[in-house]
């Protein structure tokens, strides 16, 4: 005697609704908070609302000075490949999947800057930083606003490296960290005053050895001085035992490789971000 039609169905509707439930409800949930995450940090005016804007609609709007973190789901454009899909086929179901990922956005002012390096520290997923500057606003001549732009930047950027830094050196075990790419993202180049890449690095490595020696200063007035063994040399000071000129390849040894890579975000013949869009497809 065979298996009544009623167990035959009940056990069909199981066989069909297991894999369904596992995910649309556990897929689904765990979903989100497995996606890699990139963090877009910088200071204000440097176009960072902007940037995740023209990621997630395609074109820009206006926007007004972040005062909470955004978090936004994105996909890469087609035309870019993520690093762990490189071999796989153009035909492969899987393949959108290894492009998409949370950008998070967070404010560039002072006072709101903790947004930024509490997700340092705490990193959730974290495969990169994206450090976004107003090329146009750090020039290094006498005077002006620039030296102010250039300053702040600077200043900014040496304490997420500082931070990175310690991430490495303050390790229990002999394991180095995972890698933390940071790409500095020179905006706004379509501007005529703006400085191009290059001279974006240079400017910006010139002007962290200065604030990393003018805070060595403030100690040493204090009567603490840079080989204080209670500090921790190689904690405490950004590059090379903070001694002589700082240099972003510095930060290799720490497996934190920093890129420098010009771009605009607006302008009149369009965004020009492909570069920034390959950074991140080669960090996913």
């Amino acid at each position: 005697m065979g298996p009544s039609p009623l167990v035959i169905a009940i056990t069909a509707l199981l066989v069909l609704s297991i894999p369904l439930f596992l995910h649309f409800v556990i897929y689904r949930s765990t979903s989100a908070t497995s996606l890699p995450s990139f963090l877009l940090i910088g200071p204000s005016g440097s176009g960072k609302t902007s940037l995740l804007t023209l990621f997630e609609r395609g074109h820009t709007a206006n926007t007004h000075t972040s005062q909470v973190p955004l978090s936004v789901e994105l996909s890469l454009p087609i035309t870019t490949t993520t690093a762990s899909s490189r071999y796989r086929s153009i035909n492969d179901p899987s393949l959108q999947v290894h492009k998409r990922f949370l950008l998070s956005d967070t404010p560039g002012h002072g006072k709101l800057r903790y947004h930024a390096l509490d997700s340092i520290v705490k990193p959730q997923n974290l495969k990169g930083i994206i450090f976004l500057i107003d090329a146009a606003n750090v020039s290094t001549g006498t005077g002006g606003l620039g030296n102010e732009g250039l300053r702040e930047a600077a200043e900014y950027l040496h304490d997420v490296l500082l931070l990175l830094q310690k991430r490495s050196t303050s390790s229990n075990t002999s394991r180095a960290p995972k890698e933390m790419p940071v790409l500095v993202a020179a905006n706004k180049l379509d501007l005529f005053t703006a400085l191009p890449a290059p001279l974006v690095k240079t400017a910006l490595e010139s002007e962290i050895t200065n604030v990393r020696s003018s805070r060595a200063k403030g100690l040493l007035d204090s009567g603490i001085g840079i080989g204080d063994t209670d500090l921790g040399e190689e904690r405490e000071w950004l590059g090379d035992g903070g001694e002589g000129k700082f240099e972003f390849s510095q930060m290799e040894e720490v497996n934190c490789p920093v890129t420098v890579l010009g771009g605009n975000v607006l302008g009149a013949d369009g965004a020009d971000v492909a570069r920034w869009w390959d950074w991140i497809g080669s960090n996913l």
